[in-house]
């Protein structure tokens, strides 16, 4: 009964990503018998997790209680941009952030890389909980398509902080574990942090050492989930939006701004044009790349799930490698991670 009530409350607690591959399970083969044995003699007096006594009492192996996880992160995504604002910032003029309605966007992508520091402790044996702290780089393409084509490439650092919760349950050598955090990136052109939240599911089979129970490989499947805070507003010079190459095509830019602007645009688009792309295009076809665009805009990823795979080999209780792919779907992704467990 204790073993479906800690399975029960690990498929009921969750909100959860980072999955530590680890759970309190039994060893079901008979040539685990004697290492099970020897996990109910366990005397166990540390805080964390609670109730780890009486866990290992029935013969559970649970992992160390606090560990430091370092990962390297790898990502690259489709975006979806909606309620476009541009102003901009000259000699000459101070525009205001104003909506435009009549622009559209090709594909557009987010990548970026970063080192990530995840403290965490196993409060309960089926609940984990962490930190996560970690600087990197991203970079954003916009690609416009109409009235004119323009691509805008923004390479920044960014900054990351959050916390997350893990739930996992185990059966033998069969495990699921059920992930979520929610993380503040601080990109370093935007007024304010950006706020993503992220959701995992993972089932995975582990396979244990004959001869050494607490070393084992294991390997999962599973899908994850990304949210964007939706809201984003900024201000970049023109140099630093847009590649040099776009100066040296200037007066194709400007000429098919012109011909959208005399033949085609309707008044209400010409009112609007006259406070935000226009000016865009005369500050490029002046070459100043010292004018600021300032830009407001909604974005959000362009497909919400994505298919992830992994493998993790646990050399012991206190150490643990880790690897994961986003390999299904619009998000790619890749993440290496070095685990390190201890007992308080």
């Amino acid at each position: 009964m204790k073993r479906k009530l800690f399975i029960l409350i690990s498929f009921l607690l969750f909100t959860l990503n980072g999955v530590n591959a680890q759970y309190a399970s039994t060893k079901v083969k008979d040539k685990h018998e004697a290492y099970i044995d020897s996990l109910k003699q366990v005397k166990y007096d540390n805080v964390f997790p609670i109730w780890g006594q009486k866990v290992y009492e029935k013969g559970f192996d649970i992992p160390y209680p606090t560990g430091v996880m370092v990962n390297y992160i790898y990502l690259k995504q489709g975006l979806v941009i909606d309620n476009l604002q541009l102003g901009i910032l000259t000699d000459n003029l101070d525009i205001p952030l104003t909506g435009v309605n009549f622009i559209e966007f090709g594909n557009n992508y987010t990548s970026g890389s970063s080192v990530m520091v995840r403290p965490d402790v196993w409060v309960l044996p089926f609940l984990n909980v962490y930190g996560l702290f970690g600087t990197g780089s991203s970079t954003t393409e916009v690609n416009l398509k109409f009235p004119i084509e323009l691509q805008s490439i923004v390479e920044q650092e960014i900054t990351t902080a959050g916390f997350g919760l893990t739930a996992a349950a185990g059966l033998g050598p069969v495990w699921l574990a059920l992930d979520g955090n929610i993380t503040w990136n601080k990109p370093e052109l935007l007024d304010e942090a950006v706020k993503v939240k992220t959701v995992g599911i993972r089932f995975g089979h582990n396979f244990v050492n004959k001869n050494k129970p607490y070393r084992n490989i294991g390997v999962w499947a599973g899908a994850m989930s990304v949210s964007l805070g939706s809201k984003t507003v900024g201000e970049l010079k023109l140099s630093d939006a847009l590649p040099p190459e776009t100066f040296d095509r200037a007066d194709q830019i400007v000429a098919a701004y012109d011909d959208w602007y005399n033949n085609t645009a309707t008044l209400p688009q010409r009112a609007i044009a006259d406070q935000t792309l226009g000016p865009v295009v005369d500050a490029i076809g002046a070459a100043d790349g010292s004018a600021v665009v300032r830009y407001g805009l909604d974005k959000s990823t362009k497909e919400k799930w994505n298919g992830v795979i992994g493998a993790q080999y646990q050399h012991n209780k206190n150490w643990m490698f880790r690897t994961e792919a986003g390999v299904i779907g619009d998000r790619k992704s890749i993440l290496l991670s070095l685990n390190w467990r201890f007992l308080l």
